[in-house]
């Protein structure tokens, strides 16, 4: 079975706080055009499409919004839409805009078909949300100027940009923000095949001598995400640098997975202490995700957005409309005897 998503530090294959020098990597292997950029063929194409009708006409594309899991290349094409176009890209996120001042001042800055790219832009706080529908619309923002009696609206013209926005929170996008995006795209997880694309271009880029074989185990573990793709080929290349010579054999990639804890599903060791904790702590389910996060003493949306996805792809944890609850699978992989479900518990998904 083949399952696919993202969390390699403390256990995670997919770690918010990147070390510097795995930014840098990151960074190095991003590709820069679309003919550089693997996978997404539907939203390649289109893209290519909407840019190319956009430089025969002189004029910046409309916004886009891009959506997926974590992992997918959401940043990568949004840097790629700025060099396509040849202009500059600004980037910010929604949780790091906490007044409307902030955005203002940001898109002040905006030259005429720059690229300003919002991550997490579902996180935007709705004032600052507010301000953006004139910014997107009329290509205008309202400035607040003095305090009290005395103060005034100033109306600043801005120069026509195109905002690329990425969430992995689609629904929680507003609708007013959600319409005002010309072209919505999303991105799937990876095949296998690739994925190894992906790898055998790091490969090249990163120097490291690797067989083909090994590429394939790292893509089959790699939950169709390029990103833990990518991260667990570095983790390879250092094992193998230390205690195999240099050369990423087969052998060398099982024996390196398995000291970083990542299972033949690509379940890591977060994965597996979440359906412990639904198996063992809450004798299976169903269990609502608040109590789940309070079992594992961590934050609901990262249960949602990292190791859920992954995890109901596998076939492991299905939502019910009473909370989570693990399926014979689940307790199969865990080596726990089945607990039957009750009657109707599997019948519809909760919201």
């Amino acid at each position: 079975m083949v399952c696919h998503t993202g969390r390699v530090n403390d256990g995670r294959l997919v770690d918010p706080a990147l070390q510097e020098g795995d930014r840098e990597v990151d960074l190095a292997l991003r590709p820069r055009t679309l003919e550089e950029y693997p996978g997404q063929q539907h939203v390649r194409e289109n893209l290519a499409v909407l840019l190319d009708a956009a430089r025969a006409r002189n004029e910046p594309p409309d916004h886009v919004l891009l959506y997926g899991p974590p992992g997918l290349g959401k940043t990568t094409l949004a840097h790629i839409i700025a060099h396509e176009l040849g202009r500059r890209i600004a980037l910010t996120s929604g949780p790091a805009i906490v007044r409307p001042g902030d955005l203002a001042a940001l898109l002040s800055r905006l030259g005429a078909g720059d690229v300003l790219f919002i991550d997490e832009v579902h996180r935007l706080p709705r004032p600052a949300e507010e301000v953006l529908y004139g910014a997107m619309e009329d290509f205008r923002v309202e400035v607040v100027v003095g305090q009290g009696m005395g103060a005034n609206a100033v109306t600043l013209r801005l120069p026509r940009f195109t905002l690329v926005g990425a969430t992995t929170r689609y629904a929680l996008l507003s609708g007013p923000l959600r319409d005002r995006f010309g072209a919505v795209y999303r991105l799937d997880f990876y095949s296998e095949e690739e994925l190894q694309a992906v790898l055998r271009r790091s490969c090249r880029l990163l120097d490291v001598r690797a067989d083909e074989d090994a590429l394939v185990e790292l893509a089959r573990r790699a939950r169709g995400t390029p990103r833990v793709a990518n991260r667990l080929l570095r983790r390879v290349r250092d094992y193998a640098q230390v205690r195999a010579g240099g050369v990423v054999t087969l052998a060398v990639t099982r024996d390196a997975l398995a000291q970083l804890d990542v299972d033949e599903l690509g379940l890591d060791r977060t994965d597996r202490a979440y359906l412990r904790a639904l198996v063992e702590t809450l004798d299976g389910g169903p269990a609502g995700i608040e109590t789940l996060a309070a079992v594992l003493s961590e934050e609901p949306d990262t249960l949602i957005d990292v190791n859920e996805s992954y995890l109901m792809r596998c076939g492991f944890v299905v939502r019910t409309p009473r909370g989570r609850a693990a399926t014979q699978r689940a307790y199969e992989h865990l080596g726990a005897p089945w607990r039957a479900a009750q009657p109707g518990l599997f019948d519809q998904d909760d919201a």
